[in-house]
């Protein structure tokens, strides 16, 4: 007889790590944010003077170890300084990341010889590094990409609901006065904040019956087939012309630089004046003359013969 093969209810089942322990209600939650800060109290805090005698060491030296002594004992200002940003739509903890990357490059540019607290001096590092994060993230479109339009993202509300606490109208010409702006960015930003991105590959309507999306609406740059006949006209009456001109040159060097210079047989390099010059033993400032009485003569035979040919010219 075969041996009962196990079923898999008797099988042994494999032990839980200490950090799933099963509670009342099921798996313990993990919380990275907390498990974060336990990590960063594992690091003291220094006191001024070594801050400043590690400072010093790292700047004379470059040692990597000072550098991350440093870094380590101010990561609680980070978590700090990411709590005053932190929206309901950013994980604190990208933020974090975007501020230790700030402390990083302040330990780096930091000058202890200036007489200023590292903390101080990073503080600014860090927002700067947090700021940008948010200006590059808030939205698909980016809202602020001067220094002006950062200041509006983050003061224009605070400033509207201080006016309206007063009782007074948030007019966007007093609110740009208010945060030393110009009326046309608080406008902007207004406009912006006050809407949402639309994708172009969104359908067109809600209805099902209405299809499409909206980049099918959006004008295209093709040319109509009223513009394309139009054009083909131009270029063929171009082409006469410039075939009756061509038989009113009888010298020989203003037809050689005619057909080799000005116009080349189509897949060929127009000729330089260099090449125009040694065909004929001329300097290259004498082809240039020519060329240019030649192309005098070519514009003021196209002007009597074309209506209106100022306009259809390119701009000089």
């Amino acid at each position: 007889m075969t041996e009962r093969s196990e079923k898999p209810a008797d099988r042994p089942r494999p032990a839980l790590p200490a950090s799933t322990a099963r509670g009342e209600a099921g798996l313990a939650r993990y919380d990275p944010l907390r498990a974060y800060m336990a990590e960063v109290a594992r690091h003291p805090l220094l006191s001024r003077e070594e801050e400043h005698e590690l400072a010093v060491h790292y700047a004379r030296t470059g040692d990597v170890e000072a550098a991350y002594r440093l870094v380590a004992s101010n990561l609680r200002l980070v978590v700090k300084i990411a709590h005053e940003y932190h929206r309901t739509a950013f994980n604190l903890l990208d933020l974090v990341q975007e501020g230790n990357m700030g402390l990083m490059q302040a330990v780096k540019k930091y000058d202890p010889f200036k007489g200023v607290k590292l903390s101080s001096y990073a503080a600014w590092w860090i927002r700067a590094y947090i700021i940008r994060y948010l200006m590059d993230n808030w939205r698909m479109v980016k809202l602020g990409t001067t220094q002006a339009q950062r200041k509006l993202f983050f003061n224009l509300a605070k400033e509207r609901q201080k006016l309206i606490a007063r009782g007074v109208e948030p007019t966007p010409r007093l609110l740009a006065r208010n945060l030393q702006v110009d009326v046309e960015d608080v406008e902007e930003m207004s406009a912006r904040m006050g809407s949402e991105d639309l994708s172009l590959d969104a359908p067109a309507g809600d209805d099902d019956d209405q299809r499409g999306s909206r980049m099918d609406r959006v004008a295209g740059h093709a040319e109509s087939p009223d513009e394309q006949l139009g054009a083909e006209e131009l270029k063929q009456l171009f082409r006469e012309k410039l075939q009756a001109f061509a038989k009113t040159i009888h010298d020989d060097r203003e037809r050689y630089i005619f057909e080799r210079r000005l116009l080349p047989p189509e897949g060929q390099e127009p000729l330089t004046l260099q090449e125009v010059g040694e065909k004929y033993q001329l300097t290259r400032e004498r082809a240039r003359q020519i060329e240019a009485k030649l192309t005098r003569r070519l514009k003021e035979y196209l002007k009597a013969e074309i209506p209106d040919f100022e306009l259809l010219a390119p701009p000089e």
